[in-house]
């Protein structure tokens, strides 16, 4: 079967083999690009995207798949570009609560422990997030059962942070109380197709020794990833000289932390020894630019990361005062943050890379979910090109990285169940949601 396809500026023709699927499919999209991130700067032209139990099961030209399947809802997008979903390799989603007011403010830091305000925190999140296309994030938050159901609750994907801290909080008492917690929240969703977990230590220059000990024991037996704050500010570095006479990655090194397990987020401020060593443990890196920007410690090091072949993610941390879950901000200060760095810097292509396979590949995602192929979840993203920011239209990529944005995304699957239909949520109560936000204003003004 001889299909075609279009790179940025020419046509060429490749030959791929087919097994013969079963004639029955539970849903095609017909798009007038798809960009499976499987390849650079590939994008197939007028194809269809076919899927059954939640998986992809093939990509073909439209008229060959209307042929070979019979799909049980077809939807045609004839403007769009279909794509992964966004990963957002980091957030603190309950801080949405917080966004426009004094996030520093004692009584408002104390809301981020209390089980309440995490889930409607989360629940805000996940709005926003679905409705700029994201399809899947992790999270690290106090109460992680709660961002658990919340998750659980809209049939978005998710892996939780499970918090370990040597600070008491309503979650838990004692570093050994954070752990029994988070193996419980672990044990509850062990099975559960969308929501998978990580051990989230933090502070991490505050953790000892021993605790830091306790975890890599555990997420080795368990086979589990760890999400820790590295080298997000000079601060935190000199705190950790000061504490622990070394630099954090090299403590964690000493300790058997930096190994393909470990999720560095931030990463902010490194040298060439951080990023040699970062590159002999084979970690990943979560960065985030925005928030580091706006929190004065300087965008990341995204193109050196990127030449030493760390996998990196894109995330957008936690939301003081005007921050947003909004990848589309992130991508663009990252092709700004690396091409500071070097002439070549990232193209669209990279900087879209980063924030789909990029971050399934951070969390360990990467066998179901960050590109489209057949087996794969089909956890996707549609955007409209027809919008004016998208015209005249040269080049699909290159103009919805630079030029679109949350606004121009009209639909979003995740395991092949629509979640966002032409702008409108399908199942998240948005009223209610809105609501419940709205209503923490008044308290968390009589707080402060």
């Amino acid at each position: 079967m001889v299909s075609t396809w279009r790179n940025s500026s020419t046509y060429r023709h490749t030959r791929y083999t087919r097994v013969m699927p079963a004639a029955l499919a539970d849903l095609s999209i017909n798009a007038r690009w798809i960009a499976p991130m499987t390849k650079r700067d590939w994008i197939l032209e007028d194809h269809s995207l076919v899927v059954r139990n939640g998986r992809i099961l093939a990509i073909l030209p439209r008229a060959e798949a209307a042929a070979t399947y019979a799909a049980g809802l077809v939807i045609d997008r004839p403007s769009h570009l279909l794509m992964p979903g966004l990963v957002n390799a980091h957030t603190q989603a309950a801080t949405s609560l917080l966004r426009g007011v004094a996030a520093r403010n004692p009584p408002l830091e104390q809301r981020l422990a209390d089980p309440e305000f995490v889930r409607d925190g989360v629940l805000l999140s996940i709005a926003e997030m679905l409705a700029s296309g994201t399809t899947c994030f992790a999270d690290r938050s106090y109460f992680p059962d709660e961002t658990a159901r919340a998750v659980a609750s809209q049939g978005m994907r998710a892996v939780i942070g499970l918090p370990v801290s040597e600070h008491r909080s309503p979650w838990a008492q004692t570093a050994g109380e954070y752990l029994t917690h988070a193996l419980d929240v672990r044990d509850n969703y062990r099975n559960h197709p969308l929501i998978s977990t990580a051990f989230a230590p933090h502070p991490p220059v505050a953790i000892s020794d021993a605790t830091f000990g306790r975890i890599a024991t555990l997420a080795d037996e368990l086979d589990a990833c760890i999400a820790i704050q590295v080298h997000a500010s000079a601060a935190e570095i000199g705190e950790s000289i000061s504490r622990h006479g070394r630099r954090p990655i090299v403590r964690l090194r000493d300790l058997g932390l930096l190994t393909p397990a470990l999720n560095a987020l931030h990463m902010a401020q490194v040298d060439g020894a951080d990023i040699e060593l970062a590159q002999r443990g084979g970690i990943s890196a979560s960065l985030c630019p925005e928030s580091d920007l706006g929190q004065g410690f300087g965008l990341p090091p995204a193109a050196k990361l990127a030449a030493a072949g760390l996998r990196l993610g894109l995330g957008s941390g936690a939301m003081a005062s005007y921050y947003h879950q909004d990848l589309w901000t992130e991508m663009k200060l990252l092709t700004a943050a690396a091409a500071d760095e070097t002439e070549s810097g990232f193209s669209a292509w990279d900087a879209l890379a980063t924030a789909t396979c990029g971050g399934a590949a951070a969390l360990g995602l990467d066998a179901d979910i960050g590109t489209l192929e057949p087996g794969k979840w089909a956890d996707l993203c549609c955007a409209d090109l027809s919008a004016p920011a998208t015209q005249p239209l040269y080049h699909p990529i290159t103009q919805l990285v630079f030029c679109g944005g949350r606004d121009v995304v009209t639909d979003v699957w995740v395991a092949g169940r629509q979640l966002l239909s032409d702008g409108a949520f399908t199942r998240l109560d948005w009223p209610g949601v809105a609501a419940r936000a709205n209503a923490w204003t008044s308290r968390l003004t009589t707080e402060g």
